[in-house]
């Protein structure tokens, strides 16, 4: 028998590994496996092999304290220590993890982003394949392991590889610097085992291939002192679902592949011990997808493609075609090609859907349990999955019901929803509804990742349960907030939230805010959020009276800031409109809350001025004209003096643009309006001409074509022009001469005026 332990080098994602690992455990029947993985995360093993328990799952460690640091170590069912965990438990064999707990693993990783070590340009990984011929890593890997069957080839390949890599790689650097305290603290482990009585001959070592040269006693072990003096930070350890998707961009400990489906295949057909199946199966399942998408494919282009894929392998002396391989053949003939006609198909099949499951309550935080709990409640649950789904919600009280709770059914769903955007929880997003004017109408995309279940965990730094995490999270944000604006936003969040008893605090630090506040845009939005919240007081069951007040004081406030906010340049002119409209919305919906009559003043004064913004001031012109609150003669009298050739030209179309941002069909409908357009464009000179062509056409550019052929119809009868000779000249090709015009103006840049 051995006197030296026996050491397995893998991939972390290995089928290839997976399998040697099992037929190697066959023929040593060892008493105990090793296996690099988080020291700490023992309690897990038991989770892990349930059966019960669905791959892909990942071990996920993170921090007690804020900034939250995370580690994944994810685990899908062709990975070398899943398959090896399932061996000891299904023999009753001893089995635990040897690498450095999590406590310390996150302080290095901490220590890592202080010391903004994160590497540039391609891995000595990338280097080592590119030097090997290949296109990257995960092709080098998969050609020279994943298809040889021979008994014990893997393993002194993986042995033989970790050497050669461990001889080019950087040892100065910090990660190098990282891997030999793991390794010394592996080597103790072992060496723990060894001295609890356990035969050396009797146990295996799993670890990766670059540690694997070095897992002997005769290096370093790490003494009781170094241990002591290793980082620490507070963190814990739980199991979470994990997805392909996630596996397919996964990087750093633990890594991924690029195509977990794919290599799934690779597990099923060598553990069918017929690697030749690859091939055909994986071309099979692309010409099957086209065919679901439409697109049809013969049987005899798949056997084509397998053929070309066995020939590339041949000319690099491969057993059998990577997945390079058979991309390129599925490219050449089954996508004739075009790689766009396969890319989605080969997506689906390299890629795909699958999302592990864990079952209910093992080793979850309170805040999954509740999370979960919560999804069942609001039946929810059936989302909880990668594809993505959409879900209509009516916020309106449902009569037909018995109970409270499926009364409310849908407005309880949007506050939960809601409550997990605030927490960064990336589970649901808000769309557009159908019925945009429906205040009790909400349209939702669900999609479940890892990401949302690892900022569900970290959310527990924040409370127990999501209402307590949301809760803590929006009193942190009310705390630290510096702009009306932010404030605004929030109460809206704690509303949509269902979270009122957060509202008086909200509404005192708005209004804090409010009396210092000077900014008109910043004021206008707040206000905007406010009346928005009224609106929808009535079927979000809260009572919006508190918010009349503070609406009526921001509309005034923002009122009388307009004149000294409109002397500004066109960049800010374009938040001022948009905040301008916002407080207009506000006094036509809360005319009888509001001074309705002083913000008619401050508008007549913005439209009447000369010394301000005249894009603001023809905004200005178009809200009174939009309420009637300017006749016909005295809108020509302010054309016909905005539009003068005394005016600059960039001036006068500048006043022209704003003027048409609003209710242009009024503005279609009055003829002395176009009159005193044609006038003053006929007026101008040449330079003029062309100065004022370029705002004219920024001012007509978001004019739809039917409203640009009102526009020539009424200039055409200002000529004299009928409308079918109007239509007759709109309908005529451009000249050559004419499209090289537009081509200028079109590539005009506006900031050299």
């Amino acid at each position: 028998m051995n006197n030296a332990p026996h050491v397995f080098g893998i991939r972390h994602l290995s089928p290839g590994g997976a399998w040697h690992l099992c037929n190697f455990l066959d023929q040593i029947q060892p008493d105990i496996i090793l296996i690099e993985g988080l020291s700490d995360a023992d309690d897990l093993i038991e989770h892990i092999t349930s059966r019960r328990t669905k791959p892909p799952i990942a071990i996920l460690a993170y921090t007690e304290v804020l900034p939250v640091r995370t580690l994944v170590y994810p685990l899908a069912r062709y990975s070398p220590e899943y398959q090896a965990l399932c061996w000891a438990k299904s023999r009753d064999i001893a089995v635990r993890f040897i690498d450095l707990p999590s406590d310390i693993f996150l302080a290095f990783s901490q220590i890592e982003y202080d010391l903004e070590t994160k590497p540039t340009g391609k891995s000595f990984y990338e280097k080592f394949a590119l030097q090997a011929g290949e296109p990257d890593y995960e092709t080098y890997w998969e050609r020279n392991f994943e298809h040889n069957l021979g008994k014990g080839v893997y393993q002194s390949a993986a042995l033989q590889l970790g050497a050669g890599l461990r001889e080019i790689k950087d040892q100065q650097d910090y990660d190098s610097a990282q891997n030999l305290v793991r390794e010394a603290y592996m080597r103790r482990q072992i060496k723990k085992v060894m001295d609890e009585g356990y035969h050396p001959g009797k146990i295996v070592i799993v670890v990766g291939a670059y540690h694997a040269p070095v897992m002997g006693l005769d290096h370093h072990v790490l003494k009781d002192d170094e241990f002591e003096k290793l980082p620490q930070i507070n963190s814990r350890l739980t199991l979470m679902p994990y997805s392909y998707f996630k596996l397919s961009s996964q990087s750093g400990y633990g890594a991924g592949n690029h195509a977990p489906l794919y290599f799934e295949l690779v597990w099923n057909c060598i553990r069918a011990q017929d690697p030749t199946k690859i091939a055909l199966e994986y071309l099979s399942r692309i010409v099957r997808n086209l065919r679901e998408s439409g697109t049809s494919r013969s049987t005899a282009e798949v056997i084509e493609a397998v053929r070309l894929a066995n020939t590339l392998a041949a000319l690099k002396n491969g057993l059998g075609p990577t997945l390079c391989d058979l991309q390129d053949a599925a490219v050449s003939l089954i996508g004739q090609g075009q790689r766009t006609i396969v890319a989605e198909a080969m997506a689906h099949v390299e890629v795909g859907t699958a999302i592990g499951e864990l079952p209910h309550g093992i080793s979850q935080t309170s805040i999954q349990d509740d999370f979960t709990r919560e999804l069942k409640c609001l039946k929810l649950d059936k989302y909880r999955t990668t594809i993505k789904q959409t879900i209509d919600l009516d916020l309106r009280e449902n009569r037909r019901v018995k109970s409270e709770a499926a009364a409310f059914l849908d407005l309880n769903r949007s506050f939960f929803l809601h409550q997990l955007i605030v927490l960064g929880i990336s589970f649901a997003k808000k769309i557009a509804t159908r019925q945009t004017s429906a205040t009790w109408a909400e349209a939702w995309t669900l999609q479940w990742t890892p990401e949302s279940e690892i900022a569900l965990v970290e959310a527990v730094l924040m409370g127990e349960t999501i209402e307590l995490a949301t809760a803590y999270c929006f009193k942190s944000r009310l705390d630290e907030s510096k702009s009306i604006d932010e404030a605004a936003l929030i109460i809206r969040q704690v509303c949509e939230s269902g979270m009122v008893e957060l509202l008086n605090q909200a509404l005192q630090t708005l209004q804090r805010l409010a009396s210092q506040s000077t900014e008109f845009i910043l004021i206008a939005r707040a206000a905007n959020e406010l009346g928005m919240l009224v609106r929808y007081g009535d079927v979000q069951r809260f009572d919006p009276k508190p918010l009349k007040p503070l609406i009526d004081q921001l509309f005034t406030e923002g009122t009388l800031l307009l004149l000294n906010a409109s002397n500004c340049d066109n960049d800010g002119a374009k938040d001022m409109i948009n905040a301008m409209s916002e407080l207009n919305k506000i006094s036509l919906e809360y005319d009888q809350l509001i001074d309705e009559a002083l913000w008619i003043n401050k508008l007549h004064k913005l439209s009447d001025a000369d010394h301000l913004n005249p894009l603001l001031s023809g905004y200005a012109c178009a809200i009174l004209l939009e309420r009637n609150l300017i006749n016909n003669d005295d809108l020509a009298r302010e054309v016909s003096r905005r539009l003068s050739p005394g005016i600059d030209a960039d001036i006068g179309a500048g006043w022209f643009e704003g003027l048409s941002k609003r209710n242009r069909y009024a503005l279609l409908a009055r003829l002395s309006l176009w009159q005193q357009l044609a006038e003053y464009v006929s007026a101008l000179d040449d330079e003029q001409f062309s100065r004022a062509l370029v705002f004219l056409r920024r001012a007509f550019s978001d004019f739809n074509p039917r409203e640009k052929r009102n526009i020539a119809e009424n200039l055409g009868e200002i000529w004299g022009v009928s409308v079918d000779g109007v239509s007759e000249l709109m309908g005529q090709s451009l000249t050559q001469e004419e499209k090289e015009t537009l081509d200028q103006l079109n590539d005009f840049d506006f900031d050299d005026l």
